[in-house]
């Protein structure tokens, strides 16, 4: 396989820097991690010195290479029940709207649904998501066709296992992180306690204690609202937070859904376990659930990424929204707008949501990490004029999927002129539409 150089009007690395490379190219190697970033005349020789004779194939696309954006959080086969129960309090839309269809979606039912969710993000230019869900293998056979890259955590609910045997499930998670754990192919395992309103403390320590030992992450919805919040306190006599800590949960690589009503005790402890936030704001307004205190989570150190939720309470999986609204609720309930800049939400949606989600190598354009990379068109009126100055405040604020034009992940291009070249997208629709169909209908 020939280097690929990718040209770019402008390349963004997405090291945190704010650092806007003009004329830059960024150069795959054979086994699909970037060889170099740079600027295009300067990579050209430095090649020609190091590679004397060897052929490059030079792809000029114009436009803004990135990073691929990371979604820390998401429940993609939801997709099947999109925008499902409006109108109604989590705990309510919950019960009533989503689970009694959840129960019914059989294994080819999510695999359709996770397709299509894959399909919608990588052309959105989402290269990868952290997915809450169950029939895991058919989560993961989806995303093998569509190309993204994938961290698959089952999710563990205590109405749904079995006669409530937790530890035959945490068995079949293990199982299922020996057998699918493969990183170099795009695909990751980790763990997935629902809650601590679903599940005891002592069964999200164990299936914790299970994470920790095979070096997963745990992904666990945590004060999600002011309602499981009260109700876990009621029964347990103290926050979520606090029983993650008191029965060790804290002692796993910890990424926690949403945090809307975390207090400062709570944030501490977060910060000194090393846990990371998917901040879900669309979601949680939508929801009424409230907004995350993310300026303060920053502060106390503790990493936050960004997520979409699941398709029934976003209700598209378009990234780019999420990291528009982020520094706009932080900036509008702070009154300041320093408190989170362009460049802070950048890292949000692409260094720090794959950190969060446990990958040290995406989510930045640089020598070593995978190449995910996308390609934003700049020749549209929202973009018009942008200069180096302005183009990151550009990306936040104006930016949306619908401009994204190519997508690479690992090397390998799977949105290829706004066209998803890795599956019939019509094909995937309608198969979505009649599992819909068959779903509304089944008893």
């Amino acid at each position: 396989m020939t280097t690929v150089r990718l040209v770019g009007d402008f390349v963004v690395p997405g090291e945190g820097d704010g650092r806007v490379i003009q004329a830059g190219a960024v150069e795959i190697d054979q086994d699909g991690r970037i060889a170099a970033v740079g600027v295009e005349s300067e990579l050209v020789k430095a090649f020609e010195l190091s590679h004397p004779g060897e052929a490059v194939n030079t792809i000029r696309l114009g436009g803004v290479l990135m990073p691929g954006l990371v979604n820390t959080h998401a429940h993609t086969p939801m997709t099947l029940v999109r925008s499902v129960g409006d109108g109604m309090p989590l705990q309510r839309w919950l019960a009533e709207a989503v689970w009694p269809l959840e129960r019914k979606m059989g294994a080819d039912a999510v695999r359709a649904a996770m397709v299509l969710g894959s399909a919608e993000m990588l052309s959105a230019g989402v290269t990868t998501s952290c997915e809450m869900y169950l029939h895991e293998d058919a989560v993961v056979d989806a995303v093998a066709e569509t190309g993204a890259r994938l961290v698959a955590t089952p999710g563990v609910i205590a109405g749904l296992v079995p006669g409530n045997d937790i530890g035959a499930r945490v068995d079949e998670i293990v199982r299922f992180h020996r057998s699918h754990h493969r990183p170099a192919q795009r695909i990751s395992v980790g763990f997935a306690p629902h809650s601590l309103y679903d599940l005891s403390p002592t069964q999200v320590s164990e299936i914790a204690q299970a994470a920790k030992a095979s070096g997963a992450i745990l992904h666990i919805h945590l004060e999600e609202t002011e309602a499981e919040r009260d109700e876990v306190m009621a029964k347990w006599g103290t926050t979520a937070t606090r029983l993650l800590s008191e029965y060790g949960a804290l002692e796993a690589k910890v990424l926690a859904a949403h945090g809307v009503w975390l207090d400062p005790t709570d944030q501490a402890l977060l910060a000194d376990a090393g846990a990371s936030i998917a901040h879900c704001p669309q979601s949680n307004l939508k929801l009424g659930s409230g907004v995350a205190p993310i300026t303060s989570l920053l502060a106390a150190g503790v990493n936050v990424g960004i997520g979409t939720d699941g398709p029934a309470s976003n209700d598209d999986l378009d990234l780019w929204e999420e990291m528009k609204l982020a520094p706009l609720l932080a900036r509008g309930i702070s009154r300041d707008p320093t408190v989170m800049t362009a460049i802070d939400a950048l890292s949000l949606a692409t260094r720090r949501g794959a950190k969060a989600i446990g990958l040290d190598d995406v989510g930045e354009l640089r020598p070593g990490a995978w190449a995910d990379v996308i390609r934003v068109n700049l020749d549209v009126p929202a973009f018009t004029p942008v200069s180096s100055e302005t183009l990151l405040t550009a990306l936040v604020f104006s930016g949306s999927g619908r401009y994204v034009t190519d997508v690479w992940v690992a090397g390998q291009r799977v949105v290829n002129a706004s066209e998803i070249s890795t599956l019939d997208i019509d094909a995937a629709m309608s198969a979505v539409t009649a599992a819909s169909v068959e779903l509304h209908q089944t008893g």
